[in-house]
């Protein structure tokens, strides 16, 4: 896939340890068939991961059967944009690495939003 990022580049791996994306591999790539809009690459925080949780997604609890070892804060994980944008909502939104974020979350969450939780740490 050559997919595009939110900066109109071709679209950085967000993570492989954990193994994230809609696909499994490594990036936030997406289809018709991704239902859940895995768009958004961010850093996850203990704060976001505790909001995520009680809001009905448990992105802490390990699901071998899905080939996801659980969170921890400071992993890398393609994120659901709505779920980013009620977080952002709820003021816990966690830091997006913009490289890494599929530019079909502009159809969810403006730039202005994205760039303001920029992650500020190394891309790679």
């Amino acid at each position: 896939m050559n997919a595009k990022n939110v900066l109109g580049t071709e679209l950085a791996p967000c993570s492989y340890d954990p193994l994230t994306g809609y696909f499994r591999d490594g990036c936030c790539n997406t289809d018709a068939s991704d239902h859940g809009s895995h768009l958004i690459c961010v850093r996850v925080t203990a704060q976001f991961l505790h909001f995520s949780k009680s809001a009905g997604n448990d992105l802490v609890t390990p699901l071998p059967q899905h080939r996801f070892s659980g969170l921890n804060p400071g992993d890398r994980w393609c994120l659901c944009a709505l779920r980013w944008r009620e977080a952002l909502e709820a003021g816990v939104a966690p830091p997006v690495v913009l490289e890494a974020t599929h530019a079909n979350a502009l159809q969810f969450v403006t730039m202005a939003q994205l760039e303001k939780h920029r992650f500020q740490g190394t891309v790679h």
